[in-house]
Parts: structure tokens; C-alpha cells; sequence
């Protein structure tokens, strides 16, 4: 049997992953959206309670934000079998792989707030 070698990504492969991360992950709500979801994972989270939640987001934009997430797995929405009918959302476990990179951003941006201080 062969013994597989895994070559390291190109250059432009890297800068490929990059564009394809900040395309999913990027803009101003998507990762609030996901750190208010684990941080409340064994809560109910229904649109409303997302919308309250994640302060200034507007309904169009959350619905966006949602729809875009549950496209590319991080997010699921499940219709309760209520009246009137509720939809509530959580982070799934690929979604939550998400977070070691964003332990390091957050780290990152304490570190440069701190760093900038006047």
C-alpha cells in the first residue's frame, strides 16, 4: 500500500480557503449570530429571541443571516409543531468548529484595542 503524502496547500489555494471563509463567515452579523447561539445552546432560540438578542440587527437582516448560515451547515432551523408556529435555530457541531478561529480573533482584538488605547 502507498503511503498517502498530503501536500501543503499552494499559495493561491491559501488565498482561496481565505476568500471562502470571509465569504461565509464574513460581514457584521454572521459570527455574533453563531457566538449568541453557543452561548445559549441549550436555550430556545426562535427568531424573536435572536432579534432581541443580537442588539441593531433588523428582521430582513437576520433572516439573511440565518438563511445563509443554515446553506453552508453551521446553523439548522426546526419548525415546532406550534400555533402559531414557532422556528427555532441552533449552532450545529460543524458551525461549532468555527470557534477556535474565532478565539483567536477575539483574542487579536482585545490585544489591539489594548494596544491602540490613547
Amino acid at each position: 500500500m502507498k503511503d498517502i503524502i498530503k501536500q501543503e496547500p499552494t499559495c493561491e489555494q491559501e488565498l482561496i480557503a481565505i476568500k471562502d471563509s470571509l465569504e461565509i463567515l464574513g460581514g457584521k452579523w454572521k459570527l455574533r449570530i453563531m457566538r449568541h447561539l453557543n452561548n445559549h445552546v441549550a436555550e430556545n432560540n426562535t427568531f424573536k429571541k435572536i432579534q432581541r438578542e443580537v442588539e441593531g440587527i433588523s428582521a430582513k437582516m437576520l433572516s439573511k443571516e440565518l438563511q445563509d448560515l443554515e446553506t453552508n451547515l453551521l446553523v439548522t432551523r426546526t419548525v415546532m409543531n406550534t400555533r402559531p408556529v414557532t422556528v427555532s435555530y441552533a449552532i450545529t457541531e460543524y458551525g461549532t468548529s468555527v470557534f477556535p478561529v474565532t478565539e483567536t480573533l477575539v483574542q487579536w482584538g482585545l490585544n489591539h484595542r489594548e494596544k491602540i488605547k490613547v
